[in-house]
């Protein structure tokens, strides 16, 4: 009969109370997932405390699919952090090295110029129309650890959609057909 015969025949074994038991198991996994990213939320103070750099404009230092981990504080950004940053009208956040630093003495924001370290001019060109400057509300946090390499599964997952919907579908079917 084979795996998908077998397959067919567990999920019409299935009982309504086993079913439930896995529906909320499953509930579980995910509102414990979100718990965890909300803590990690305020124990970092940014709204995304781990980024995938998507580029290479900051090779050699960070290639791309490693993993960054954010942390952001009150305290100002200094030349040759690296931080990142959100640019209005991009939804992708950039990861960049700040190069110049302009602290305003009468009100002290900080103004910040960015550049990737593989990239031969600065990011003026990424900022919106207009904007010569990053300022506080645009960076999302600076960079305080990183993992190489994790970060290609979320890459390959967002190139190639089919693979994110074979893994899900394979996982949601592997959830049905356990027996518990």
């Amino acid at each position: 009969m084979g795996w998908i015969g077998e397959t067919v025949d567990s999920i019409k074994s299935i009982k309504i109370r086993q079913l439930l038991t896995q529906a909320v198991t499953l509930g579980m996994i995910v509102t414990s997932a979100l718990i965890i990213w909300k803590a990690l939320m305020c124990v970092t103070g940014t709204e995304s405390p781990v980024v995938v750099v998507l580029s290479g404009s900051m090779e050699p230092g960070f290639k791309r699919g490693d993993i960054l981990f954010l942390h952001m504080t009150k305290e100002p950004i200094r030349a040759g952090e690296i931080v990142v940053f959100n640019v209005d009208g991009r939804d992708i956040p950039i990861v960049h090295r700040a190069i110049k630093v302009h602290e305003r003495e009468n009100t002290g924001h900080v103004d910040v110029l960015t550049k990737g370290d593989n990239n031969d001019v600065d990011d003026i060109g990424l900022y919106a129309d207009g904007q010569f400057w990053l300022h506080r509300h645009h960076i999302m946090g600076r960079a305080v650890g990183f993992l190489p390499y994790v970060g290609w599964v979320t890459i390959i997952m967002s190139e190639k959609p089919i693979i994110k919907y074979i893994l899900i579908g394979a996982l949601g079917l592997l959830v049905i057909t356990s027996k518990d």
